[in-house]
């Protein structure tokens, strides 16, 4: 077996190679609408993919709607329409917002095509024939009253690492720890209310834990382009020798709305099996409609690049299942798989599933212009798994400032002088200005900074960029000097560097500013612009046409529209806050099993002030915090509570605080809970933090601050 590890392909700049790219997102899945969320990685490839075609490459950038699956049957079912129906419907939507968002997709299709099922069964058929599918009977929990096997996410219960209600079939959103459904403590159907039995029943599993895959798998997560993403790997893959992969359970039980695995009449593909094979689908739906060979891409040894952006919440999939899948079914394997963070907004993460969402449509419909949010997203992404936080004053005044009163505004200073004095037509000596040179020689190295993914340093760079033309201006005043007549060629030069650098700041916009830059093209009356395009100045040859207003500023009204159209998301449920422990060692507050899924308890259970007299609450000062390596949702407070030693606590408040905002602020832990012992330390008791009664409907974590003149130790009473 030859191992191709991934690789970050070298920079190809003026005059390079010409690289075949094949590039995807990961597929939203056909069960609602695209959020702002989504959006993030829409823009982060898109941004990409049209960095890369101003190369000259040949990249093909494809997706699809995610579209099987028991979600999919249920809500179609609840709606009174067939599967198919509600994900024809959906698609049409999501094609909406894409194309709205200038998403350029060469291809966008659906798993629930005739080309990913045949795709499907093919690549299990070669697992099969290379002795990697076994099938074994399993316990799993049923619903008695819906009649059906139940799936992770539609059995919930309390957590059987930290007690916490109302989690998740595998894993715990609270302490982070995963686990098998039946591992749930009072478990209850998501979809009935109903307890669940334990059914036996045949499935089919991919040998993950077969010491091919592991080999294989060592190899290729070494050449992951992001470090943490390579030691996440690394620690799931675990020592070598002790490995910790488990093999993929990738069957599922009738009712499904999937494709049936052939010879196995009523078990059907696990979605995730299907989902990013559908990648391939929609590539090979392609490849017919304009005539290319698509074995020849998917093929070990190709000279093809294959690239994958996605959320850091499905890295497992994609970085172990996916290439696993792939090189045992003889395919080639991707060349990198790039992860990014989460969206909050405000610092409160961004999620479908507890209803906490701005709708891309919406942004739309109160006239926003998604410009505006792709050169925001643009702004602050990096290559990191950093969640990227949406916070709308900000976002109004960095759009305004930066791309309407720093970029456009050098356009709308100097077209006028040009077209009024001069006939719209430049100073060709103009075009070897110093400031000029600054500029293209910039252009390469921005260039760079996209194809690294590194959009914030190429966007600060091209700002950089801009203030110093604006400067240029500044200083010249064309205002001025056109009251004299004697100052025409000085005006002329003035006006004709400005525009040449507006011509130089669009082409290392144009991957975030699309509409903009073609706005700009028929302006300047030249050719689509290319990262080449920066050593071939405006000419006099060719006249620029009349200046026509390239965008406008952020109404702050729009803002309040987008805010209240997304009212029922962003506002606080009824219910109010309630106080609630945060930390890894939380205890399970009740034992009672629920019959039917649970409501908001509109007050808790009645206590006695001795039973309070119990909790010792303390004043502790945080004197360090920091991120735990190999979770999303901890971080590691250590605090100073007036004893003699530290206190180590974990907290599972990583998405709403930044470590090293923490460090020297005052809170109050329970000084007195039992230690826990967790994978990741022991933690020495718990932080104090408010949040919504109804987390589904309103999240956010907000720790408790005392009064300035409270002391580390003191008793809260």
């Amino acid at each position: 077996m030859t191992v191709s590890a991934p690789h970050f392909a070298a920079q190809a700049g003026t005059g390079a190679a010409r690289r075949r790219i094949l590039v995807t997102s990961a597929l939203p899945y056909a069960n609602g609408q695209i959020h702002l969320g989504h959006m993030v990685e829409f823009i982060q490839t898109d941004v990409w993919v049209r960095a890369m075609r101003m190369h000259g490459h040949e990249v093909h950038y494809v997706g699809a709607d995610d579209t099987h699956g028991t979600p999919i049957m249920l809500s179609a079912e609840k709606e009174g329409i067939t599967p198919k129906q509600l994900i024809e419907r959906v698609c049409r939507e999501h094609t909406r917002d894409l194309g709205n968002f200038l998403i350029s997709f060469d291809n966008y299709y659906s798993t629930d095509s005739e080309e990913n099922k045949t795709l499907c069964e093919t690549i299990y058929g070669k697992l099969e024939q290379a002795g990697l599918i076994d099938a074994r009977e399993i316990e799993q929990a049923y619903d008695p009253v819906k009649e059906m096997f139940l799936p992770d996410r539609f059995i919930k219960g309390e957590c059987p690492k930290c007690g916490a209600k109302d989690q998740y079939g595998d894993s715990c959103e609270v302490c982070g720890s995963t686990y098998q459904p039946t591992d749930l403590v009072n478990p209850y159907s998501a979809i009935s209310g109903a307890t669940p039995v334990r059914r036996k029943s045949t499935h089919y599993f991919f040998k993950l834990s077969d010491a091919r895959c592991e080999n294989f798998l060592r190899e290729w997560v070494s050449g992951l382009a992001q470090p943490e993403a390579t030691n996440k790997m690394r620690e799931w893959l675990g020592e070598a020798g002790d490995a910790k992969l488990g093999d993929w359970d990738i069957s599922r039980d009738a009712p499904y709305f999937g494709f049936e695995i052939p010879g196995a009449p009523g078990k059907y593909f696990y979605v995730w099996l299907d989902a990013p094979v559908g990648y391939y689908a929609s590539f090979k739906n392609l490849a017919a409609k304009r005539g290319f060979d698509f074995e020849e891409w998917i093929q070990p040894g190709t000279n093809t690049e294959q690239y994958h952006f996605i959320g850091k919440d499905i890295l497992y999939f994609h970085t172990l299942f996916w290439p696993a899948m792939l090189e045992f079914a003889g395919y080639r394997t991707p060349t990198n798989v790039f992860a990014h963070g989460f969206l909050t907004v405000d610092g409160a993460k961004m999620s479908k599933s507890r209803g906490t969402f701005i709708t891309a449509n919406s942004f739309i419909e109160t006239g926003l212009n998604p410009e505006w949010l792709r050169y925001y997203f643009a702004a602050k992404l990096n290559a990191t798994m950093e969640d990227l936080d949406l916070n709308l004053d900000d976002f109004q005044a960095r759009v305004n400032s930066d791309v309407v009163g720093k970029y456009v505004n050098i356009a709308s200073r100097a077209a006028g002088f040009l077209i009024k004095r001069f006939e719209g037509r430049v100073q060709d000596s103009s075009m070897h200005h110093p400031l000029l040179a600054t500029l293209r020689a910039a252009i390469p190295q921005i260039a760079a900074h996209y194809e690294a993914r590194e959009y914030s340093r190429a966007v600060r760079q091209t700002m950089e960029l801009a203030d110093a033309v604006n400067g240029y201006v500044d200083t010249a005043k064309p205002w001025d000097q056109a009251k004299d007549p004697a100052n025409a060629s000085l005006l002329h030069e003035t006006v004709s560097v400005s525009l040449e650098a507006f011509r130089l700041l669009s082409i290392a916009l144009k991957p975030v500013l699309p509409a903009l830059a073609a706005k700009v093209e028929a302006f300047l009356g030249v050719a689509p612009l290319a990262w080449a395009d920066a050593d071939t100045p405006l000419s006099s040859a060719q006249p620029i046409n009349a200046y026509q207003h390239l965008m406008t500023r952020i109404d702050p009204k729009q803002i309040e529209a987008l805010i209240e159209a997304n009212r029922g998301s962003l506002q606080p449920t009824e219910t109010g806050a309630a106080a609630a422990g945060t930390a890894a060692a939380s205890p399970a507050a009740s034992k009672t099993k629920p019959k039917t899924a649970p409501a908001s308890d509109a007050q808790s259970e009645i206590i006695s002030i001795d039973d309070f007299a119990k909790i010792d609450l303390r004043i502790a000062l945080i004197v360090e915090c920091k991120a735990v390596e190999g979770s999303d949702k901890l971080l590691q407070l250590t605090l100073d509570v007036g004893e003699e030693k530290t206190r180590n606590v974990f907290s599972g408040i990583k998405s709403a605080y930044r470590p090293e905002d923490l460090v020297g602020k005052l809170t109050v832990m329970v000084a007195n809970l039992a230690p826990r012992k967790m994978k990741f330390g022991l933690s020495e008791g718990m932080v104090l933090a408010a949040s919504s009664a109804d987390e589904k409907a309103e999240p956010g974590l907000y720790i408790l601050e005392p009064h300035s003149g409270a002391k580390p130790g003191m008793r809260v009473r």
